[in-house]
């Protein structure tokens, strides 16, 4: 039963069809749209356990509601558009569910909860089909936003921050000695720690700049323009407040700002900055065109017998796709569940004594890697008796049985806390000779209190060497894929360079040049031995 479309409804919707859901269908549709809740309950659990633990996403709760009143708000269509059975969206949700299998192998955690949570929508166009899902697109993708996703800016935007304050502190007439993400005033140390990064201003600003700009405008261009303006007004707007919490410092000899007050300064600070780019924004705001007016007879018993003649969509319609939906999600976490248990290796690791030819001498400094807690750790200082001047340290880091809190690639592993004594000031690739082959390694200087270290830095996976996160994780995922176990280990090599840069670079050349098949030796017995056991 087709009815005349209300005023204002023209194009593709010029016909309104009158039509309801039963209450089958509907169950059917929330089943499968609620099953990768406890299918993917794992991953589920990693994103709640982020929100809980770090306030910077902690708005991850907000986010299904926020999404779930935006479908209310446009739940007209759901009129305009009837629900149609999509087969072609399996296919998308195949490729979701293929993509969160890899980065389990890979334990790339951010990928598997995107993954997850994309899953989602592409639900959504299997039930609802492309022209209801489509014209919900937005309400549907803001999901994305629950993922917490973020970190991997805190290190560049604690370089610009520094950057940005320094600047302007000298541009103020202030004489600034600088160390990298530290300065020094003639007031007083101040340090740009993960708090003072502007991370959480940025991730808050996008959310809340895309919400606002779907809400205001109409125009794709203006929403785009909002939202770039929301990236970078927050990251700008940091640095002010960063180099206007400095001066207060100073200006007050470094009795303000100089604790927990400033972290409120910058909350109150933020606040007004988005309030002004809000009130600035709704200049150019576009309203939004009333929604189609459903006829009294689509979802009201307006005339007698008027409930009999709307058309029913009923479950039988969607029983065969909820069914589909449910087999293809399902697949991937049993495939993860057997792979999982097939690559467990319960053996401890035994990282026996590395046979390097050098002597062994006492350690030159108290800087260690801040990595997550390794399943064993090997730690020596070593010096070549033909160039006694420079000692060199060796330290291995070796992962078995990976997951979220114990893995050798993690955005939590770093040279140096934000809050360490040591910290990194320089950072570059290099490439070495190593075993007859070139190796791509990371080469960093660290500065503490007993001087500086040059660090040669890089991975051990499945048997290779490098300094890429992407390539190590590629080949984690291919040896779990193999049924090799996910072994890994962290190798970092360090010497004093105070005075003698060249000779630091010198005496790490030479031990990976002389030590090498040692080293690797050493590794290699590490990962066959237990597997024999196993």
């Amino acid at each position: 039963m087709f009815l005349k479309p209300p005023p204002g409804v023209d194009g593709p919707d010029a016909v309104v069809p009158d039509v309801a859901l039963s209450r089958g269908a509907i169950a059917l549709m929330a089943l499968a749209l609620l099953a990768p809740f406890v299918l993917y309950f794992g991953t589920m659990d990693s994103i709640v356990a982020i929100w809980n633990r770090s306030e910077t996403f902690a708005h991850g709760y907000v986010i299904l509601p926020i999404s779930l009143w935006l479908i209310w708000r446009e739940r007209t269509r759901f009129n305009l558009h009837p629900a149609t059975p999509y087969a072609p969206a399996l296919a998308l949700l195949a490729l979701l569910g293929a993509g969160w299998l890899a980065a389990q192998l890979g334990e790339v955690q951010v990928v598997s909860q995107y993954a997850f949570v994309a899953m989602l929508p592409a639900i959504a166009l299997a039930l609802f089909g492309p022209r209801l899902a489509g014209s919900l697109t937005f309400p549907l993708l803001f999901v994305l936003f629950a993922v917490p996703f973020g970190e991997v800016f805190v290190a560049p935007l604690i370089q610009f921050t520094a950057d940005f304050t320094v600047w302007a502190v000298r541009a103020t007439g202030i004489p600034v000695l600088r160390s990298g993400t530290r300065f020094e005033l003639p007031t007083g140390n101040w340090s740009v720690v993960e708090a003072c990064s502007g991370v959480r201003y940025l991730i808050s600003s996008v959310t809340l700049g895309c919400l606002y700009a779907y809400l205001t405008y109409r125009s794709n261009l203006r929403r785009l323009l909002f939202v770039a303006l929301a990236v970078i007004v927050p990251i700008i707007a940091n640095g002010l407040r960063a180099y206007m919490i400095v001066m207060i410092g100073h200006l007050s000899g470094m009795e303000l700002a100089t604790g927990v007050d400033h972290l409120i300064y910058g909350w109150l600070f933020f606040g007004l900055v988005m309030f002004l780019m809000f009130w600035v924004g709704s200049y150019w705001r576009e309203d939004s065109a009333a929604p189609a007016a459903v006829p009294a007879a689509a979802g009201t018993a307006g005339a007698a017998g008027a409930a009999s003649t709307v058309p029913m969509l009923h479950a039988r319609r969607f029983a065969p796709m909820t069914a589909a939906v449910l087999a293809v999600a399902a697949l991937w976490p049993a495939a993860a569940l057997l792979g999982e248990r097939a690559n467990h290796n319960p053996a401890p690791v035994r990282l026996d004594e590395v046979a390097v030819g050098w002597p062994q001498v006492a350690p030159f400094a108290d800087w260690k890697p801040a990595y997550l807690t390794p399943d064993a750790r090997f730690e020596r200082v070593y010096q070549d008796s033909a160039a006694p001047a420079v000692p060199v340290a060796l330290d291995l880091l070796y992962y078995r049985n990976q997951h979220r809190d114990k893995s050798l690639i993690s955005s939590g592993n770093r040279l140096a806390g934000y809050q360490d004594a040591w910290h990194e000031t320089f950072a570059g690739a290099r490439t070495e000779t190593f075993l007859d082959r070139p190796l791509a390694l990371r080469e960093s200087l660290l500065r503490g209190p007993r001087g500086t270290l040059l660090v040669w830095s890089f991975k051990w996976v499945g048997g290779h060497y490098t300094d890429s996160d992407m390539k190590g994780k590629l080949w984690q995922a291919g040896a779990k894929a193999l049924l090799r176990g996910d072994d890994g280990a962290a190798v970092l090599l360090s010497a004093p360079y105070d005075d003698a840069p060249e000779a630091a670079r010198a005496a790490l050349r030479r031990f990976l040049a002389q030590q090498g098949a040692a080293l690797d030796a050493a590794l290699q017995r590490a990962h066959a031995a237990p597997a024999a056991a196993h």
